[in-house]
């Protein structure tokens, strides 16, 4: 008995390490299911870098330093993000300290940032937000390639700054990775 208990606190603990640590990369919001509202997020430790990177499933795209697949989401309004909350607990935010550098493929003049609800500033590309997703669990993933939560649909984004809209399939895209669409789809 005493073991198991050991072994759920350890499984338990390396859960919460591992929600921290990518938390403090990108993302914004609360927990995994925080309140309502705006979320007060951690501030960014430098200025993001964007740049492309050929993804299977749906070609050359915008990533992050860490090689994680860049999305936009068709229900934000122009540069204002509409993701929050529960929402941007599963899709985080790309968030900077400073001027995001485009390198690698993304071009500099479609950077841009625009300040969340929570007063975070967020990257932004061709005017889209941009988020990364928490079910791509390493780079060259797009698992949330056209996925339909959260009261729209999510596309990796393109150097052009357009949604890629995948041509092949990468796991993603059909179903919603068990993180279901909190009510919003």
């Amino acid at each position: 008995m005493f073991r198991m208990r050991t072994i759920l606190t350890i499984a338990a603990l390396a859960v919460g390490l591992a929600a921290c640590a990518n938390n403090s990369s990108s993302s914004a919001g609360g927990g995994l299911y925080g309140g309502g509202g705006a979320s007060s997020a951690p501030a960014a430790t430098s200025a993001a870098t964007i740049q492309a990177a050929k993804v299977p499933g749906v070609g050359t795209v915008l990533t992050n330093s860490d090689g994680q697949t860049l999305y936009l989401f068709e229900a934000d309004t122009g540069t204002t993000s509409t993701c929050s909350s529960e929402c941007a607990a599963v899709w985080p935010p790309v968030t900077t300290s400073g001027n995001a550098t485009a390198t690698m493929g993304a071009t500099s003049s479609k950077l841009g940032t625009t300040t969340r609800d929570d007063g975070s500033t967020q990257v932004t590309y061709n005017g889209h937000p941009l988020y990364t997703y928490s079910g791509d669990t390493g780079s060259g993933m797009a698992n949330g390639e056209g996925l339909n939560t959260y009261g729209g649909l999510w596309y990796a984004v393109t150097t052009a700054g357009a949604a890629a809209k995948g041509s092949g399939s990468t796991g993603g895209g059909g179903g919603n990775s068990g993180y279901g669409n909190g009510g919003y789809g």
